[in-house]
């Protein structure tokens, strides 16, 4: 047992971690509603014109159609592979398993600097080759390289978390692989799915690494965000902008948070030290 002035250390300690997070967090939000277009503070409260001036943009509607076409078709990729993936890895035993699930993870333990190097050269040698341009599809296909790991260690820590003897009870009962898969196995990993696919969807949303290197004369959001930050006329509308790709961004990791019961985290950890 902490004695209490241990116990007030600890929670102040927590506190202060806390504050330190979400403190700039918490001034894009104020700054969102400020009446000035600098960076003054106290900021002269209280407007919402500037998000009515933000959806008039000519620029940002096209660029939030565009990330929102991209997080979708990223995270639909994800799915598919991520799932197939975890499964061949959970249920099979062969030689190099334990190598597949590392390149699996990598993706996303690399620098992004370098992922987006790597894609960018890839995309290079496609146009070179098949005459493929940059554009959306080079930055769905290089979301999807990092939102596959997302699902992947969802998807193969609830199988993991799941009993076998449940898929040796439906083969006893005669159900081929594919019944088994739907009513058994399906079930049982599909909140781990949806919170692979929020969280998926919310990594590709407010991506920027990746995205310069692959957008050619695409634009999406955050890297309308970049692009107009350091104007300084624009600067009240990148705050409104960034504090609905905050929201936007909680939200799913929220729920994924809650779906997943920390699945994230174990699956993470596991596969790091395999």
């Amino acid at each position: 047992m902490e004695s209490r002035p241990v116990k007030w250390m600890l929670r102040g300690a927590s506190g202060l971690v806390i504050l330190f997070l979400y403190l700039p967090l918490v001034l894009i939000v104020i700054y969102a509603f400020g009446k000035g277009r600098g960076g003054s503070w106290p900021p002269q409260l209280f407007t919402t014109d500037w998000f009515e001036v933000a959806w008039k943009n000519s620029d940002l509607r096209p660029a939030l159609g565009n990330s929102i076409r991209a997080g979708l078709a990223a995270t639909g990729i994800a799915l598919v592979l991520g799932t197939l993936a975890s499964i061949a890895v959970h249920r099979f035993s062969f030689f190099g398993r334990e190598a597949i699930s590392f390149f699996l993870v990598l993706p996303i333990a690399l620098p992004g600097i370098v992922s987006a190097l790597a894609l960018s050269s890839a995309v290079d040698y496609a146009h070179s080759v098949f005459g493929l341009n940059f554009g959306l599809f080079t930055i769905i296909v290089g979301h999807a390289t990092f939102c596959v790991v997302v699902v992947f260690n969802n998807v193969i820590a609830r199988l993991r978390r799941t009993p076998g003897n449940l898929i040796e009870a439906s083969m006893d009962l005669g159900g081929d692989g594919w019944q088994t898969f739907r009513y058994v196995t399906f079930p049982t990993m599909r909140s781990a799915l949806i919170a692979g696919a929020l969280l998926a969807f919310g990594l590709s949303f407010d991506e920027i690494v990746v995205t310069i290197y692959l957008s050619g004369t695409t634009s999406t959001l955050p890297l309308w965000i970049f692009n107009n930050l350091q104007r300084a006329v624009n600067r009240p509308i990148v705050n409104v902008v960034a504090m609905v790709v905050l929201i936007v961004s909680i939200i799913p990791v929220y729920i994924a948070q809650r779906l997943a019961g920390g699945a994230i985290g174990v699956s993470r950890r596991h596969d790091t030290a395999a």
